[in-house]
């Protein structure tokens, strides 16, 4: 006899590279549960920022599928994460969201735990009863420069160090770690996660949805097909190829760290980095593209450099001299993605004196609620009977090739579209 590959199996099998997937890998409820089980709990995973909890008893829990992540800061000032079920029986401690503690406390039967997760108080389990042994489950956690990334399998991918020794000098200058909330949003778009993740890795529906962002963000970044450009057209791109190429030596001889890093197909952890040139007044992502902020973040002291980019298999963040934005992608249902994304400024800028809310926010509030509408599309035209997977332009869409590959990758590195083996006697 032979094993049957499943339903999961043949649709990564029937996906053509430099294609969008087959639409059941966006749809199918089995998808769903397996993106949870392989990208979301085997993989790393950006789940929050230090300046989430910035002080001790500060907590905030982040829900990911069936599972529950705790982030506390504990009274000696580190940040730790564990898993949000009591060591009991396993009623959870905390609702989603932020809260502030003095001791975690199950609302069930009052068992009680430290900050840094030991258990402190269990009545009536009698004398023999070791509560050295029953503390919070931990969650492997790493701060990136102050951004929290976290595995819930015991064995976490190794490569995460890789984007440590990347990021760790790009962010030192912007101190994030020091920084604070000015702002979260929550939007829950109409589509799956993936195609979340695909709209925000091409620029090619920029111009024409997204009148806002384009102020500041350059589309011609994301790659262009010079065929389809008027001669006019084509030398401005060519003429903006060469101006990144000395802008980024330039930024480099100045010890900001600015080339593209990718970290994609053949890693577990999958990442992109670059110093973005912004464009017009060259200051930050705003109406304007000016600061927003007068008081710059760590240790800037110039306005004019850029837009550290990264990407991630669940995030993508923007971290510029006056502000950063930080955005996390969470799946609910296979047709249904929370988007959170957080505007942090320096922690000692005070609203309505250092910034005005309404300027600081305004582009991204504009660009999440149009990305919104996109992703509903998307999500609606994989699930219509007359989908079929189309073709990724090799000029501006190389990045969602890129993310698709290694999706598919991964899938089977964690058994699916195993090789079909015979089975024993």
């Amino acid at each position: 006899m032979f094993e049957k590959p499943s339903a999961i199996d043949r649709l990564l099998q029937d996906r053509e590279s430099g294609h969008s997937l087959p639409g059941e890998l966006y749809t199918r409820p089995d998808v769903f549960e397996a993106d949870l089980d392989v990208m979301f709990y085997r993989h790393w995973i950006f789940i929050g920022l230090e300046c989430d909890v910035p002080e001790p008893g500060d907590v905030s829990v982040v829900d990911i599928g069936k599972s529950s992540i705790a982030i506390i800061r504990d009274d000696d000032g580190t940040v730790r994460a564990f898993n949000n079920v009591c060591r009991h029986r396993g009623a959870r401690l905390l609702p989603a969201g932020a809260s502030v503690v003095g001791k975690l406390v199950c609302p069930y039967h009052q068992w009680t735990y430290e900050l840094d997760g030991r258990l402190i108080y269990a009545p009536h389990m009698g004398k023999d009863f070791d509560v050295a042994c029953h503390g919070l489950g931990q969650v492997t956690l790493r701060s990136v420069g102050g951004l929290l990334y976290a595995c819930l399998s015991e064995d976490p991918p190794q490569d995460i160090q890789d984007l440590v020794d990347v990021m760790e000098p790009r962010l030192a200058p912007y101190d994030i770690r020091n920084t604070k909330i000015a702002y979260q949003a929550d939007l829950i778009e109409d589509g799956n996660w993936k195609l979340t993740i695909e709209n925000n890795r091409e620029c090619y529906h920029c111009a024409s949805n997204h009148p806002e962002l384009c102020v500041s963000f350059i589309d011609l970044d994301f790659g262009f097909d010079p065929e389809s450009l008027s001669d006019e057209d084509r030398l401005a791109a060519e003429k903006h190829a060469a101006l990144y190429a000395a802008r980024t030596a330039e930024w480099e001889a100045l010890g900001y760290p600015s080339r593209a890093v990718e970290h994609l197909r053949g890693h577990a952890t999958n990442f992109r980095t670059q110093r973005l040139i912004i464009a017009n007044a060259g200051e930050s992502q705003t109406p304007d593209a000016r600061a927003a902020c007068s008081k710059l973040l760590g240790t800037m002291t110039r306005k004019d450099l850029g837009d550290i980019h990264l990407w991630g298999h669940n995030s993508w963040h923007h971290f510029m001299g006056d502000h950063a934005l930080s955005f996390m992608v969470v799946p609910l249902a296979p047709g249904k993605t929370l988007v959170r994304t957080k505007w942090l400024v320096r922690k000692d800028a005070v609203e309505g004196v250092d910034y005005d809310l309404d300027r600081l926010t305004a582009v991204w509030k504009a660009t999440n609620d149009q990305d919104a509408h996109l992703v509903a599309l998307a999500h609606a035209g994989a699930s219509s009977h007359g989908y079929k997977p189309g073709p990724y332009s090799r000029f501006t869409e190389s990045q969602l090739d890129n993310f698709m590959s290694w999706y598919v990758d991964r899938m089977k590195a964690h058994g699916f579209c195993a090789p079909v083996s015979s089975a024993q006697p």
